[in-house]
């Protein structure tokens, strides 16, 4: 009986520590889960960030697209090769970029904390350029970072387009540049290099303070980096070279150091029936040394400026939707609020000639900010070079799937006193013009643009698309050059007549936003 009851109490014990033991392995009850909510407070598309009060929203595109009759997505045909217009021309130089962006917001006592951020990753189609040799060879243009054995391209690129922060009215980072119409260089195209205004598409490096008086109006003040974007080159025209002439640049590049940033103010009024705007910038010049080292001087500093007014009307009596946008421009010593960053600042185009004699024609120009001459304290001073440009858009729509818009753009550039008589006096030692048989030479040119879209969007956020534009380079010189060495891809060095120069592009595009 004893042993039967030690039996039965062992087992009793065995049965409750047992017991014990699957109570303790029993789960903890989890918490919650804690689902992404969506946030309002910005519009469609934001949600809030699990565990904080902070709004996010991803965004971005993908993008397809082939260019006709360039080397360039999306731009005028010309330099090496694609305005050599021959077997080392691109036909067609196509595109496939993915684009993205993170947008984040916070309410805060000081009003909404927003940073944003925008990268694209893009794949282009490369060229090849002469190497100008017996026996002859071509060398890859452009290639994207990484490639294979075999010498085709299988890498791309990474660019940052935005990356700013805003509080309190101030906007840090890289951002459109407040001197720049909201349709920036788009009117209403897909072309990338329109003139007549501003530009940075892709974002400039900024400080700046906006202030809102209400009733839609507002005004901007910023500092801006001026390096790259804005800098459309200071010439030594000294140290022109007839390599670089025929290929539309008309002296050696001096830009030295940043010193200022770029000062900006944009006054703008928003309203249902559009915006107006008006803005106003100032350019540092900051040239380097005349010669080789720093006892030889350098030319002082001067600053340039720019002043630009833009208007749209939205809801024209053509059709609901239909928009007009316009814009003017005028610069001295700061020609990149004209000929935008996206834009050719030089150009060298050949095409046939009618003229006897002569192999070919070609046209050359260049748009820097400012020129000066010399090599040692007696070289002058800088002389800027002034712009005047205007552009501008109407979009109709058909319907709500397609919708067509016609656009144009002009230029104007001129030289001053020193740089005319330095670039005629270069090109008649480095390429032989004919000057003393009724040549003439005037590096002043106008730049004329016009263009064609129609958009096809046959369901929300997809959109196909097809942008013809035409460039026309209206250059002042007339009479031959004759360059002394093979040049630009496969150019004999034989007469050329100096003439106005076209450009005629296509741009074919698919685009599904998300």
């Amino acid at each position: 009986m004893k042993m039967v009851k030690s039996l039965i109490l062992g087992s009793a014990a065995g049965l409750l520590a047992m017991g014990g033991a699957q109570a303790a392995d029993l789960p903890v009850k989890a918490k919650a889960v804690e689902y992404v909510k969506i946030c309002s407070l910005y519009g469609a598309g934001f949600y809030y960030i699990p565990g904080t009060d902070t709004c996010i929203k991803l965004g971005g595109y993908l993008r397809v697209e082939t260019a006709l009759g360039t080397n360039g997505v999306y731009n005028v045909s010309t330099g090496n090769p694609a305005g050599a217009r021959n077997r080392y021309s691109n036909y067609y130089t196509a595109r496939s970029r993915e684009d993205f962006n993170i947008d984040t917001r916070t309410a805060t006592e000081y009003g909404v904390v927003r940073t944003y951020f925008d990268a694209t990753f893009s794949w282009t189609t490369g060229g090849y350029t002469s190497t100008n040799a017996t026996p002859n060879g071509s060398a890859y243009d452009a290639a994207p970072a990484g490639t294979n054995g075999g010498g085709s391209v299988a890498g791309g690129f990474l660019g940052v387009y935005y990356a700013f922060i805003q509080f309190a009215g101030f906007t840090m980072g890289k951002a459109v540049s407040q001197f720049s119409t909201p349709w920036v260089n788009y009117p209403g195209n897909n072309f990338d290099g329109l003139v007549g205004g501003g530009g940075t598409v892709t974002g400039v490096n900024q400080f700046t303070y906006t202030a809102q008086f209400g009733n839609g109006v507002s005004l901007a003040l910023s500092a801006q980096d001026q390096t790259q974007y804005y800098q459309a080159g200071i010439l030594n025209l000294t140290g022109a070279t007839a390599a670089g002439m025929l290929a539309g640049v008309n002296g050696l590049n001096n830009t030295a150091g940043s010193r200022a940033p770029d000062l900006v103010a944009a006054l703008r009024v928003d309203q249902a029936w559009g915006l107006f705007q008006a803005s106003f910038a100032a350019h540092n010049n900051h040239a380097g040394y005349y010669g080789a080292t720093e006892p030889t001087g350098h030319p002082e500093d001067k600053w340039g400026w720019a002043a630009q007014l833009g208007l749209s009307i939205k809801n024209i009596p053509t059709g609901p939707g239909d928009t007009i946008n316009l814009q003017a421009v005028y610069t001295d010593g700061a020609t990149r609020y004209n000929i935008q960053d996206l834009s050719p600042a030089s150009y060298s185009i050949l095409s046939g000639t009618g003229l006897a004699g002569a192999y070919q024609s070609i046209g050359l120009a260049n748009a820097p900010d400012a020129v000066y001459t010399g090599i040692n304290p007696a070289g002058s001073a800088l002389e800027t070079i002034k712009t005047w440009g205007f552009r501008g858009a109407y979009t109709h729509n058909w319907d709500a799937y397609w919708n067509t818009a016609i656009y144009g753009a002009y230029a104007r550039v001129d030289y001053g006193t020193i740089g005319t008589a330095t670039v005629c006096a270069n090109m008649l030692v480095l390429l032989n013009h004919n000057q003393a048989a009724g040549g003439t030479c005037n590096p002043d040119f106008n730049i004329a643009q016009l263009g064609l879209i129609t958009r096809w969007t046959p369901v929300k956020n997809l959109t196909f698309s097809a942008d013809l534009n035409w460039t026309h380079l209206d250059q002042k010189h007339t009479g031959t050059i004759t360059p002394a060495a093979t040049f630009s891809s496969s150019k004999p060095a034989t007469v050329y007549e100096l003439k106005d120069q076209d450009s005629i592009t296509l741009l074919l595009r698919a685009q599904r936003n998300w």
